[in-house]
């Protein structure tokens, strides 16, 4: 189960995906709630084999979680940031840790480039991320400094590309 090599720290090799695995992948990405039937009906198999398939995809941690998409501004989060970190190296998991605990948190990432850690937060006004950014962050002990990049517009783009296209063999090039 996913939720074993969540606890080990172990990856979980990655898991051959069909078309019919990307197409049920793609509907629930761009509609967590649809139905097990209507999701049967429009990849064409039966619902138990739909059932089926997607508990495999949970089980197999292809699919991590169904969630709402936010308003973030609607919600009460009116201010969203980028923050960048550079951290002591080789602290990654003790800053995530802090990291995650952090209120309005919402994606946290270990990167190579300039920095170390890109991090999204959502709070509810500027003063609010400027004492989380000052006074939480900031007074990480591993966290030698942050840039913060204010986010003045957002687009979910949602169109399904997390779905991994089909591997296609070298013969298969229609160019060649």
């Amino acid at each position: 189960m996913a939720d074993g090599a969540a606890r080990t720290g172990q990856p979980l090799a990655p898991r051959p995906l069909d078309a019919i695995d990307r197409d049920i992948l793609r509907i629930l990405q761009a509609e967590g709630r649809a139905s097990i039937r209507s999701v049967a009906e429009r990849v064409h198999v039966s619902r138990a084999n739909a059932y089926a398939r997607i508990n495999r995809l949970v089980d197999d941690g292809v699919i991590r979680g169904f969630s709402a998409r936010i308003d973030h501004e609607r919600a009460g989060q009116g201010a969203s940031a980028y923050i960048t970190l550079k951290i002591v190296q080789n602290s990654w998991r003790t800053v995530r840790e802090q990291l995650e605990e952090l209120p309005g948190a919402a994606h946290i990432a270990l990167v190579s480039g300039d920095f170390d850690v890109l991090l999204l937060i959502h709070t509810r006004d500027n003063r609010t991320l400027r004492e989380l950014v000052l006074t939480r962050l900031q007074s990480i002990p591993e966290v030698l400094s942050t840039r913060t990049l204010l986010v003045f517009e957002e687009t979910d783009l949602d169109r399904g590309t997390g779905v991994p296209a089909p591997a296609t063999a070298p013969d298969d090039d229609p160019a060649g």
